[in-house]
């Protein structure tokens, strides 16, 4: 029987500047899924998968999106290792790509679309010189432009590294040791949504331009999927109702606690202070409601309340009058205090308090014996640095269990430990194993960054010859498309 008669494949191909090809195929695997692609380059195949639910989750509120993103051994032809020798959990290298994935997807979804999505993206053939992260991002986007899911894309993501004061695009394992600058950077045909990565000291220059060269390749990848989804008639999506409004509630919730709320806004109070004072506010307004009334109406007041009354008040404030939430300026740093040494058996230590957000950190030098070992599909060897960060539920006073290790611990750690990792000794300056473990006891946005100035702090107390102490914040951006309003924001608050 002839091959087309079992399957209708249709594929689209992107060349790049240098004359590599990045091909997408849909219509082959995986067809009883919402949206299927294997997008492949070289001898490197990732297969993504997306499936949405039908309708929304009762009481569901927000986006659920789930991003799984899995190396498979057998791409390469290894074993996994261990007793099983079978693939498990994942791991934080996949961990970490799954959420690159996920941060460009998820501002994309409309507002109103409630419904479970299930992004799966599994590294099906590896060749051992292609760095399959910068091609998941747009596997993940082209399954979705190719099914019925409602999604205000296309996106891609690519690497961007510096080679010898050249820009290149989603450059090979072998090209990657000498640059000075590695980011990946995801976006629109349009605009661009997320950039992480390192660099090496580079200027301000240098960083702009390396986004705008990605975006220029972006727009490219985003081009061929809007070709393919038109193609396949996907660019029409699928009708749905997630939520049920009431405008005359919003308007009514709009006049009557709008002011109310910008002056707490305004009062510069405690983050907790500040809380409780906005849900006063709220449960005062649903309090005239009956139990009945409330069964329909709950959702929808919280849902008005945060949107069209909280969040404005605190976005017109800072428009306006150049003030915070706690009174702070918009270029204002919270208030700082650090002590070294604090824990008297550890290595070294420290604590790194900034306003509301605290790191306790601790260094431990260890033997060769004490090194990471790294087993990856495709990167095997050992590391000598590491870091880990814990946000434990009580660093912000909720009352939980502590279940294991988040993605946003997987995450938050790995941003600092590549803001830490260039300033670390090598060679025979530093014959150690190095472990930095930044434990959250406080927080109120920016405690990566807390991590940051913890962990310098700590290694020049256990004597690590650092090349250079590290700090950093985190930042905001507040704009008003309407009114061309904008401010950005130095050391933001959990709000």
């Amino acid at each position: 029987m002839e091959e087309n008669k079992l399957y209708n494949a249709v594929q689209k191909t992107i060349t790049l500047a240098d004359g590599r090809e990045i091909t997408i195929e849909t219509g082959k695997l995986a067809k009883q899924a919402d949206g299927s692609v294997v997008v492949k380059m070289g001898d490197t195949m990732l297969l993504a998968t997306v499936v949405a639910a039908k309708d929304a989750k009762e009481g569901t509120d927000f986006m659920p999106l789930q991003v799984e993103y899995k190396e498979k051994f057998a791409s390469c032809g290894r074993f996994p290792g261990g007793f099983m020798k079978r693939e498990g959990k994942a791991s934080d290298a996949e961990v970490l790509v799954a959420r690159l994935i996920d941060r460009a997807l998820r501002p994309l979804f409309p507002s109103d679309y409630h419904a479970d999505v299930f992004v799966t993206v599994n590294l099906i053939s590896a060749d051992k010189d292609i760095q399959p992260d910068a091609l998941a991002g747009l596997a993940a986007s082209a399954a979705l432009a190719v099914s019925d899911i409602p999604f205000g894309g296309p996106i891609s993501e690519v690497r961007v590294a510096r080679i010898n004061g050249e820009y290149v695009i989603n450059p090979n394992f072998s090209e990657m040791a000498n640059v000075d600058l590695d980011i990946m950077v995801g976006g629109t045909i349009d605009n661009i949504l997320m950039v992480e990565g390192e660099m090496n000291e580079v200027s301000e220059d240098v960083m702009l331009g390396a986004i705008k060269f990605a975006h220029e390749e972006i727009k490219k990848h985003c081009a061929v999927q809007i070709e393919l989804s038109k193609e396949l008639g996907k660019d029409v999506k699928r009708t749905y109702c997630h939520e049920n409004n009431d405008e005359e509630l919003r308007q009514q919730i709009i006049a009557e606690l709008y002011d109310k709320a910008y002056a707490i806004a305004t009062s510069g109070t405690a983050k907790h202070e500040r809380s409780e004072a906005f849900e006063a506010l709220e449960a005062e307004f649903a309090a005239r409601f009956t139990e009945e009334e409330l069964e329909e109406k709950a959702p929808l007041i919280h849902k008005y309340f945060h949107d069209d009354v909280q969040k404005k008040a605190m976005r017109n404030m800072i428009l306006d009058e150049g003030k915070r939430l706690d009174g702070r300026r918009t270029d204002e740093i919270r208030p700082i205090w650090c002590e070294v040494g604090y824990l008297p058996a550890a290595h070294g230590s420290a604590i790194f308090t900034r306003g509301e957000t605290q790191s306790l950190t601790t260094v431990t030098l260890g033997t060769k014996l004490d090194e990471k070992m790294i087993d990856e599909v495709l990167v095997q060897g050992s590391e000598k640095f590491t870091l880990h960060y814990n946000f434990p539920p009580f660093s912000t006073g909720e009352a939980r269990p502590a279940r294991g290790v988040s993605r946003r611990e997987i995450g938050h750690g790995h941003l600092a430990w590549r803001a830490l990792k260039p300033m670390i000794p090598t060679g025979e300056e530093m014959p150690y194993a190095l472990r930095v473990v930044s434990d959250i006891l406080e927080s109120n946005g920016s405690s990566s960054m807390a991590t940051v100035c913890a962990g310098t702090l700590a290694l020049m107390d256990a004597g690590v010859k650092i090349k250079k102490p590290v700090s950093g914040i985190a930042m905001g951006l507040i704009s008003d498309s309407a009114t061309g309003r904008w401010a950005v924001l130095s050391d933001i608050l959990g709000d």
